[in-house]
């Protein structure tokens, strides 16, 4: 029994427990790493964010031009007077507004097809605000609906049988304008008929 005794305190001489600077510095280890962790699943978030805005813009982007080229195909397919010099002067020049900025595709009589905003004539960008619906629909008008933060100008440039269409997408993301761009040449495919 004396022996277990003696072993038991030769155990506890010899053992030692961390000190309060040890315990200290544990800590401060495993506070730097969680909040490094925070930081870098912070980023990844916001980087998700920015992917999925240029995604939705950039979606807006080419819907703007594929507007107008509906706009086209239905007036010269559909319309009486479906020439390229009128589709480029009763739908393009001058601008037909709906509410000063919108793009009515629920017309159905393709002689009223209209878009815009459109044509400006060398003046400043004429961007438009988009709205989306409860069904997650963007759209100019707005009918109660949400802002969806995004802005949309749709310019036309014509040179005989080309139109030169741009649309263009701004938003707002973290402290500045982001945007994205597109162009595409219309041609009068009506000749080739």
């Amino acid at each position: 029994m004396k022996k277990i005794k003696n072993n038991k305190i030769h155990f506890l001489k010899n053992s030692k427990g961390f000190t309060l600077v040890e315990v200290l510095v544990a800590i401060s280890i495993f506070t730097f790493s969680v909040l490094a962790l925070l930081v870098i699943l912070s980023q990844g978030i916001s980087s998700t964010n920015s992917a999925k805005q240029k995604i939705i813009g950039t979606y807006l982007a080419q819907e703007g031009i594929e507007y107008v080229r509906n706009a086209r195909d239905n007036y010269m397919l559909f319309s009486i007077n479906g020439t390229w010099s009128d589709f480029t002067s009763t739908k393009i020049i001058p601008c037909f507004l709906i509410d000063g900025c919108s793009f009515d595709d629920t017309i159905t009589t393709p002689s009223l097809v209209v878009f815009s905003p459109c044509v400006s004539s060398g003046s400043a960008e004429n961007q438009c605000e988009l709205y989306v619906n409860s069904n997650g629909k963007y759209h100019y008008i707005n009918n109660g609906d949400s802002d969806s933060g995004f802005n949309r100008s749709i310019t036309a440039v014509i040179n005989g049988d080309e139109l030169t269409i741009t649309s263009k997408v701004t938003w707002l993301q973290g402290s500045g304008a982001q945007s994205v761009s597109f162009t595409e040449n219309l041609f009068n495919w009506s000749n080739s008929l």
